[in-house]
């Protein structure tokens, strides 16, 4: 038998098991933990900026969590956070505010089972590590890596520690997103031959602002800027990559089973030249070009595209596209042998186009997405669309919150864990690399040291997490 023929027959076969008679997931705990699963799961943040606080806000909501301590050397952040905890009638947390590293104090609580990390890009790593090392569960926001070496220290150490770590990528929760994957698992894209997507989102007024307000309020950014462009915008001043390749790689490779009988295994990335930012502050009011960011030249490529090639055979292009004008679009595309999906718009189901060339009679004519992903929405949306309403992004933060904690509770291995954040972050460095040797093709590292092989699809098989 050839191994495309096996490969429809494990597509087949995995299409009637989807829901069904599912492969469970492994013990989350695989280290000496004292947490107690009948008890509620006590958490720390550092970082408690505006992303931090939607963090908070959903878990004080909770009657199962306890939320325990605040690490963040912004006191204005640790009063708005303070305040969500008040609004829910929670009692107030510590602080740790004494400069940049006093997040340490807080890992040395004996009364945090956890931390969720929602800080500039390059304390993740730092962060992270020692969190895993003081033995607290690790929920990550999402981010590029600064060094492919950081990817490779996020695996040695939990491999050592053998503690978890959730890679808190919410667009694999998208409604719409989750109703394709269900397609996929139930065969009806075929076999799978190419994904697409990106990062697509007009970032100009997140990465300048007046240094009080957060969005679309003036033209600084570093010392003289507020929230993100603080820190987020000097990324664009030095690098040349995929900056935020998480978005869009992250559902392509749930549906493509990516660490978990399939891989990565090289890219190519070309960059556009730059100019969107530096006409964004010479038009901006507040701006001009006598305005000193005027003569900051940014390295960021306007655009950013990166082609990625599968060991099953697939391809994947990703987009980084957020310094010029364009409504918000993350270019979501899904193409196999019997069907193919198109997105065009932030996650609504009437949002897309869609084909199954059988179903449809050899029309070649696109059907619109909505009566499809009514039909096959996945069961976890149906089961929580009312507890998910008014949560951020639509809805996706209320999963990644609640699966961080009810996997911890139930002692069930977290569904994208530290191989799947080593991966996903290893493409912004190795884009980089890519970009400054013209498009040179650069290995992907496999970060399982070949336990991709005998890993199983756990994300989404159930109604669950």
């Amino acid at each position: 038998m050839d191994n495309s023929t096996s490969r429809r027959n494990f597509i087949k076969t995995a299409a009637l098991a989807s829901f069904g008679a599912l492969v469970l997931p492994n013990s989350l705990f695989a280290y000496s933990n004292d947490f107690k699963t009948d008890k509620k799961v006590r958490v720390g943040f550092i970082g408690v900026g505006l992303r931090g606080q939607e963090h908070v806000k959903l878990l004080a909501k909770r009657n199962d969590v306890e939320i325990v301590a605040f690490a963040d050397p912004d006191k204005r952040m640790l009063a708005a956070s303070q305040k969500i905890l008040k609004d829910n009638n929670k009692s107030a947390a510590q602080e740790f505010s004494n400069g940049e590293y006093d997040y340490r104090n807080l890992l040395k609580l004996k009364t945090v089972d956890a931390v969720v990390i929602a800080t500039p890009w390059e304390w993740h790593l730092p962060q992270g590590v020692e969190a895993m090392r003081a033995k607290k569960i690790v929920g990550m926001e999402v981010s590029g890596a600064i060094k492919l070496q950081d990817c490779w220290e996020f695996v040695k150490v939990y491999e050592e520690t053998k503690v978890p770590i959730f890679m808190m990528e919410n667009v694999c929760y998208r409604r719409d997103v989750m109703a394709i994957l269900n397609m996929v698992r139930k065969g009806m894209f075929g076999e799978l031959v190419h994904g697409r997507g990106g990062y697509q989102h007009d970032l100009r007024g997140v990465l300048f602002n007046d240094g009080v307000t957060p969005y679309n309020s003036g033209a600084e950014f570093g010392e003289k800027g507020f929230s993100e462009a603080k820190w987020r915008t000097e990324h664009y001043v030095k690098r040349n990559g995929e900056l935020y390749p998480t978005h869009g790689l992250g559902p392509i490779a749930m549906m493509m089973d990516i660490n978990r009988g399939n891989r990565l295994t090289r890219l190519s990335s070309f960059s556009s030249k730059s100019v969107g930012l530096h006409k964004y502050i010479t038009e901006h009011s507040k701006g001009g070009e006598n305005h000193p960011n005027a003569k900051v030249k940014f390295n960021q490529g306007d655009i950013v595209t990166t082609q990625i090639a599968c060991e099953n055979g697939e391809t994947i292009l990703l987009t980084h596209d957020t310094s010029l004008q364009r409504p918000y679009d993350l270019g979501f595309r899904v193409q196999g042998t019997e069907g193919l999906w198109q997105d065009f718009g932030w996650g609504e189901f009437n949002q897309g186009h869609i084909y199954f060339e059988k179903t449809m009679n050899h029309t070649h004519r696109w059907d619109n997405t909505e009566k499809w992903m009514k039909e096959h929405d996945h069961p976890m949306w149906k089961k929580f669309e009312s507890t998910a309403a008014g949560a951020g992004h639509g809805g996706m933060d209320f999963f990644v919150m609640n699966t961080f904690i009810e996997c911890i509770k139930r002692n069930i291995e977290f569904p994208m864990d530290v191989y799947d954040l080593a991966l996903w972050y290893s493409i912004t460095p190795l884009s980089e690399e890519s970009i400054a040797k013209r498009g040179q093709v650069v290995d992907i590292p496999d970060f399982t040291n070949g336990k991709w092989k005998t890993r199983k699809p756990v994300f989404g098989m159930t109604d669950e997490f």
